[in-house]
């Protein structure tokens, strides 16, 4: 390690596996920007159930161990590569993804991963809007390809990308239904866009659904929990319905047939597949959102760096979401 390099606390991984390989380091080189790289000062950091994915070696994306996970951080400019033009010291950012990782007091990342954040946002928001509303917003927008005046569910409303996904769609001109475990949960959705909330913990919850929507059915399923739902999913839909799925966490039995008749589609959406002109498309809108007040994220649980293994075994194992998860490092 160069002499007088500045040192920093951060998370790091060795091999993969449970939340306890997640490990606390204070003696972490602070990476210096080059080219078209910023190095911003986090303030706070989302957690997000891919992070766990990732961490458990399971995830189509392995990185090079050790590694420092967390992709959406918020903070202020520290520094910038020689490249770059769009942002300057003391400037304060929300990132899509990082370059060393977020679960860090320091964190370097490419500028075309780095936006402005408008001074009505607190840094807990901004560590909100990453990945839940860019993947939101690619679900419904790029995936769906939602049309002002149709009726989407979000099953799984009450999280990080649900509230997105309910913000969103409300603001696009959609009938909007959304579904929570909990009291809380539920009266978060209502806040939150939806104009409809179900408790998907009760027995019965999708005849509920189905009496709402009546003969025709939704015509689109943002789905987070596929593994569980997609079945029942197939049969909520319209002539021409899609199910968008978000996330899956292990493998369930369909009968394809469910799509034939109304020829159903069912869409996967992985937001590390957009090309950086669907990033800008998808920060242009978001931005707007921003200013104009309709995306408000809702931050939820909130872990100190030293509780990361807590916050990745609550994210997968809590019993109902309400708002999004983030680590504070101020």
């Amino acid at each position: 390690m160069a002499t007088g390099q500045k040192l920093m606390r951060a998370i790091r991984v060795f091999e993969f596996g449970g939340p306890e390989v997640l490990k606390l380091q204070s003696n972490v080189a602070i990476p210096i920007p080059k080219d078209h790289q910023v190095l911003i000062k986090v303030q706070a950091c989302g957690v997000n159930p891919v992070d766990t994915y990732i961490r458990s070696g399971t995830y189509s994306r392995k990185p090079l161990l050790p590694y420092t996970p967390g992709l959406d951080v918020a903070g202020i400019i520290e520094a910038v590569g020689e490249s770059v033009s769009a942002f300057k010291k003391g400037d304060r950012v929300f990132t899509t993804s990082t370059i060393s990782g977020g679960y860090a007091e320091y964190a370097l990342a490419a500028d075309h991963t780095v936006h402005t954040l408008p001074e009505k946002l607190d840094f807990k928001q901004g560590a909100a809007i990453g990945i839940p509303y860019f993947t939101a917003f690619r679900a419904l927008l790029h995936s769906a390809r939602v049309k002002a005046g149709e009726t989407v569910l979000v099953h799984g409303a009450s999280g990080g990308v649900g509230i997105a996904a309910c913000q969103i769609a409300r603001a696009y001109g959609l009938k909007v239904l959304g579904t929570a475990g909990t009291e809380e949960g539920q009266k978060i959705v209502l806040q939150n866009g939806a104009h409809e909330v179900f408790n998907h913990k009760e027995a019965n919850y999708i005849d509920k659904i189905k009496k709402s929507i009546g003969e025709k059915g939704v015509d689109v399923i943002i789905e987070m929990l596929a593994n569980v739902n997609l079945s029942n999913d197939l049969n909520l839909l319209s002539h021409g319905g899609r199910v968008i799925v978000v996330g899956s966490r292990g493998p369930i039995e369909i009968n394809p047939r469910d799509t034939m008749a109304k020829e159903s589609s069912i869409i996967g959406v992985a937001l590390h597949s957009s090309t950086k002109e669907e990033f800008q498309q998808f920060a242009a809108a978001l931005q707007a959102g921003m200013e104009i007040g309709w995306l408000r994220p809702v931050i939820g649980p909130q872990y100190p760096l030293e509780k990361v293994a807590q916050a990745h075994e609550d994210i997968i194992h809590s019993s109902g979401a309400t708002g999004k998860m983030i680590l504070l490092l101020k």
